[in-house]
């Protein structure tokens, strides 16, 4: 009885098998899409999956591997960069989103011989331990500084009138999405005073 059972459950699932089987092998391949940005100033163009992320794009095709991959959720700021001055977790954003746009990295801001101010500032304050999140903290930090500039309000700001002061509380609210498990947080604090102090 229970070879008769076993025989008609083959029969019975055969065609279903071959079908999966067959969908498997004729299953469409990922959308592609081509891509066109300014990534540190340089004209790019990529052809994509159009699932693939900005952070990929940058670290896989553009071997920009500066920006980090930390979490993958958008929680830590580990991969954050800049796309047309404004700060993005690139782990949350599709890179087919930034058709034409201008993306800073860290690479972007400066070279082992001409630093920008803020990583000049972040080696003088020793605002990094392992430095992981770093270029990630750094992007932020003079994103942050330019929101300031430009009078963009956060939820400590207290004179929605006037012009905003960077003060500490003010650049520790704007850089609470830039996660550092070391916790660097009163050197990174510091190196950005300096730079704000200008």
């Amino acid at each position: 009885m229970l070879a008769a059972s076993a025989a008609s459950a083959a029969v019975v699932n055969a065609p279903h098998a071959a079908l999966a089987q067959r969908s498997r092998n004729e299953a469409a391949p990922p959308p592609q899409m081509k891509v066109k940005m300014k990534v540190n100033g340089k004209p790019h163009e990529v052809e994509l999956d159009t699932r693939t992320t900005l952070l990929d794009t940058l670290r896989e095709h553009l071997q920009l591997t500066g920006t980090k991959k930390g979490c993958d959720h958008g929680q830590c700021g580990a991969c954050t960069v800049m796309v047309n001055g404004t700060r993005v977790n690139s782990c949350l954003s599709l890179a087919v989103m930034h058709e034409g746009d201008e993306v800073t990295t860290i690479e972007g801001l400066g070279t082992p011989d001409d630093l920008h101010p803020m990583q000049e500032a972040f080696v003088k304050h020793d605002g990094y331990q392992c430095g992981y999140c770093t270029p990630g903290q750094i992007c932020s930090a003079v994103a942050t500084l330019e929101e300031i500039r430009k009078g963009i309000p956060s939820h400590v700001t207290g004179d929605l009138t006037g012009s905003i002061a960077p003060t500490n509380m003010e650049m520790r609210e704007r850089m609470s999405g830039n996660i550092c498990r070391c916790g660097a947080y009163s050197n990174i604090a510091d190196a950005m005073s300096e730079v704000a102090e200008g």
